[in-house]
């Protein structure tokens, strides 16, 4: 069995169906880890759900920004992005079942010394803290107060992190980290304005995978999100993302032996 850990698709059914030819991917012996963002921007934003949920357990999904925006707007708590492409999943047939599918996944996946999220980790949650906190989002996504959850789900604020945070608060700073983060700062304040490469951090902010003393600092975290960071291989980090919407390429990792797996924007197999 392999598991292969792909980066941000956002609606590219046709280069993630040729990158899983090209691994030879085998869903009923190997599995998935995908980063989020499923969807949106891209122009098969429902053909990859349908693809994603029909692996079953095979593909171990977390969600991203842009899965969470797809859930605001289908419950009528945020407008659609004059750049969004989610017509045909909020049109579909299924697409209460596929709404329903998004958002039983997780926000972070543990296994082993591995951590799978989309974006990061503030610096002062270790892999177990992250998913221990994930859990409670989930909680709120998945139970009967999902619309409650999503209607206050959007915003920027709080944007530090204090373990007595409640309520709407502690929950939208855990997606913040977890869906939205690039730079923070070493007490946990996140950085919403900046998307450059690493090396233009805002003053007083520093690539949160950078950071010291950080608390996951013996586990690898698995993550996209970032398009203009690419692919980065170090110890502790494997980001994904390697800008398949914006014409670079969608990269698989087969995590068992790091060989990597690339598939260029608009190539089939």
């Amino acid at each position: 069995m392999s598991t292969y850990a792909i980066g941000d698709i956002q609606g590219c059914c046709d280069e993630l169906e040729a990158l899983l030819a090209r691994c030879q991917f085998d869903p009923a012996a190997d599995r998935l880890w995908l980063v989020g963002d499923l969807v949106n921007r891209g122009p098969s934003s429902l053909e990859v759900l349908r693809l994603v949920k029909g692996l079953g357990e095979a593909a171990v999904v977390v969600l991203g920004n842009h899965d969470l925006y797809l859930l605001m707007v289908a419950a009528g708590f945020r407008k659609r992005g004059k750049d969004d492409t989610l017509g045909p999943v909020l049109e579909a047939p299924d697409r209460a079942e596929l709404l329903d599918w998004l958002a039983s996944r997780p926000l972070v996946h543990l296994e082993g010394d591995h951590v799978l999220v989309h974006a990061g980790l503030p610096p002062q949650w270790s892999g177990s803290r992250a998913r221990a906190l994930a859990a409670e989002v989930e909680a709120a996504l998945q139970g009967d107060g999902r619309d409650a959850f999503l209607s206050g789900l959007h915003g920027n604020q709080p944007d530090h992190w204090h373990d007595e945070l409640r309520g709407p608060d502690r929950l939208r700073y855990v997606v913040n980290a977890l869906t939205r983060m690039r730079f923070c700062a070493a007490d946990g304040q996140l950085e919403f304005k900046a998307k450059g490469p690493p090396d233009q951090a805002p003053d007083g902010f520093l690539p949160w995978f950078d950071l010291p003393a950080r608390a996951a600092d013996r586990e690898t975290i698995v993550c996209g999100h970032w398009s203009a960071l690419g692919f980065r291989r170090q110890p502790g980090l494997l980001a994904l993302d390697t800008g398949c919407l914006w014409g670079g390429e969608l990269t698989a990792v087969r995590l068992e032996d790091g060989l990597v797996f690339r598939q260029p924007a608009g190539a089939r197999r």
